[in-house]
Order: structure tokens, then sequence, then C-alpha cells
């Protein structure tokens, strides 16, 4: 009898462990989503940034010489 008390004890500390953490788990992913939900990744870039989406002086034969060669 006293094994099965022990047993029992123990089992149901796990679970308060097992919830704890998984509480603690849910509310910190919760708080990063929180931080980062106004985070504005589209804004237009501010200082010396240079955008890339432009090409510069390519020609298709050039860009399909650099495909070839870097596995780009």
């Amino acid at each position: 009898m006293r094994a099965i008390l022990t047993y029992t004890k123990d089992v149901i500390k796990l679970f308060f462990l097992f919830v704890l953490c998984t509480s603690l788990f849910y509310f910190g992913l919760q708080a990063i989503h929180q931080e980062y939900r106004d985070y504005h990744r589209y804004d237009p870039p501010e200082g010396n940034a240079v955008k890339v989406d432009k090409q510069v002086g390519y020609d298709w034969i050039d860009r399909i010489s650099i495909f070839f060669r870097l596995g780009e």
C-alpha cells in the first residue's frame, strides 16, 4: 500500500511539473509574439541602404553564365 501511495505522489508531482513547464513555454511564446507583433518588417530602409532587386548592367547571356557557374 505504501508503494502505491509513493508512486501516486510521484505521478502527481510529475504532472504538476509538466503543467508548469508547459505553461511557462506557452506564456513565453505569447510574450515573444506580443513583442514582435507590431514590428514592421516591410518598412522602407533608412540610411545608406541599397536596393538589391534591380539588376545592374547584366545581359541575359551573362546571367545564364553566372547561373551555370555558381548554381544560383
